[in-house]
């Protein structure tokens, strides 16, 4: 017989159809859950038995032979279970095929109810089916840190033998139902936008291109919902909100995947500030419901989500930072030269805008460890927000961040169509000399704003990061459930 694990259970399928049976069944009719035997039977007595027949199924993740009784652990949705087999209960030769079982199988169980006297709560079988032969083994050391490519490549293994895996998972489930549950309360309606966009808008990002055959067209994969949404505004909604995937053809790291889930939300007749509180409750209710309380730890950091977030301007933080002045006050020089002096690499045609955002990116947002909401961004990096009123330098737009990251972006919207036509005209002019991730010029959203947009408010919440820190878990491939992977060295 071969040695190869795969062969040998092969062989053992063969086996199965040279009985005339099936190794792959059509259906299995459980009627419980681990779970719920668990809560059933809580005071059930060591060495008491039941009558209570019950048909569970699972995967085997262990199995121990004792002669006469055989031990087999199985894994469903909800917790492992114990199969107390033995011999004169199931005949010699259902008992023999048990024991032939490979771990892995899929199995499902007729029998009662039991207690051991060593209190292993456990189904003593009258029948056990093969429901699925694994042909494929389990690994025996698939954990730790050097595993982690083959883990995040291969996740319905890593689901399989890393229980807590599964667990990050179904908190990721709980945020997400609380922040979608959270709009709806607060009157927001959930809608749908295109994914396939024939100008990138939204966001300034470099998007993904495909063609439409029948249409002879490229299209973007969207970068952003936004503009869509906002259309929904100028057609009479009043609160909107999307969660769904956009896609971005960037970098990968801890932090950045090239797809991405967000919830955006937009409100009329309300700005920046009302965003700010509708960001800080959301990602409260969604804490409590992961995690049960708002003190939670990040990676060895101990970080307070309760009351309300401190919020500071952006220009403060960076002045602060430096040691002097960082502002529209400095001449254009004075900004590169202090560029120059933090090794910052300059583009020529940078403003002063700019010079202050990546000024703030060098000495500032690393350091942000408790919620803040930094504020006032600079006009000439935030294209589809309001000025800040007496201002043409700044806008009425935060960012979110939380340990060095951005956890949210928001603004009061632009919705004067003149203003944001000169916009979309900058950021053209941006893309033709060679900013690849400069927004297209959207003359249809321009339209839409020439009917008239109500004031509006919006946001942007990055559903992967914020279950990452909810979940404390060091990358975003880690809340994902298949993460993009460079090809496989096969």
């Amino acid at each position: 017989m071969s040695d190869d694990p795969i062969e040998v259970r092969k062989s053992k399928r063969d086996a199965f159809l040279a009985r005339s049976e099936e190794p792959y069944a059509r259906c299995f009719e459980s009627d419980a859950h681990v779970s719920e035997l668990e809560e059933r039977y809580a005071n059930l007595e060591d060495g008491a038995t039941t009558s209570d027949v019950v048909r569970i199924a699972g995967r085997v993740m262990a199995v121990r032979d004792q002669g006469k009784a055989l031990f087999i652990v199985i894994r469903d949705a909800t917790g492992d279970l114990q199969l107390f087999c033995r011999v004169n209960v199931l005949g010699e030769d259902a008992f023999a095929q048990a024991k032939d079982l490979d771990l892995g199988d899929w199995v499902g169980a007729t029998g009662t109810v039991m207690r051991t006297r060593r209190g292993q709560l456990s189904v003593a079988p009258e029948r056990v089916e093969m429901l699925t032969k694994a042909l494929r083994p389990l690994p025996e050391k698939f954990h730790g840190l050097s595993d982690k490519e083959t883990r995040y490549r291969q996740r319905y293994v890593d689901l399989i033998v890393n229980p807590e895996v599964k667990e990050v998972f179904a908190k990721r489930f709980k945020i997400v139902a609380a922040i979608r549950d959270g709009a709806i309360k607060r009157g927001f309606v959930e809608v749908e936008t295109p994914m396939l966009h024939p100008i990138p808008g939204g966001a300034t990002a470099r998007p993904f291109i495909t063609h439409h055959n029948t249409l002879n067209k490229d299209f973007y994969l969207r970068v952003a919902p936004e503009l869509h949404l906002k259309r929904l505004l100028v057609g009479g909604f009043e609160r909107v909100f999307e969660i769904n995937r956009s896609f971005r053809n960037e970098g990968m790291d801890s932090h950045h995947n090239p797809e991405f889930t967000t919830f955006e939300a937009y409100q009329a007749f309300t700005d920046v500030h009302g965003m700010e509180k509708l960001t800080r409750e959301l990602i409260q209710e969604a804490c409590l419901a992961a995690n049960g309380t708002l003190q939670i730890p990040y990676q060895g950091t101990e970080l307070d989500l309760s009351g309300t977030w401190t919020s500071r301007t952006m220009i403060d933080l960076v002045s602060e930072a430096a040691g002097e002045e960082v502002s529209f006050n400095r001449t254009l020089t004075e900004l590169k030269t202090l560029a120059n002096h933090y090794q910052i690499s300059l583009q020529d045609d940078w403003k002063k805008g700019k010079l202050i955002t990546v000024l703030y990116e060098k000495l500032v947002e690393g350091h942000l460890v408790q919620p803040t909401f930094v504020t006032e961004h600079p006009l000439e990096t935030s294209p589809l927000a309001k000025k800040k009123a007496g201002s043409d330098d700044v806008t009425d737009r935060f960012e979110l961040l939380i340990c060095g990251h951005e956890f949210a972006n928001a603004f009061s919207e632009l919705n004067d169509p003149v203003d944001q036509r000169e916009r979309f005209a900058a950021q053209m002019a941006a893309k033709a000399a060679g900013d690849e991730e400069a927004m297209g010029f959207d003359e249809d959203f321009i339209r839409a704003l020439e009917y008239g947009m109500p004031p509006a408010g919006g946001v942007g919440i990055g559903i992967d990061r914020l279950v990452m820190l909810l979940t404390d878990s060091p990358s975003i491939r880690d809340v994902l459930l298949f993460p993009h992977m460079r090809d496989e060295s096969l």
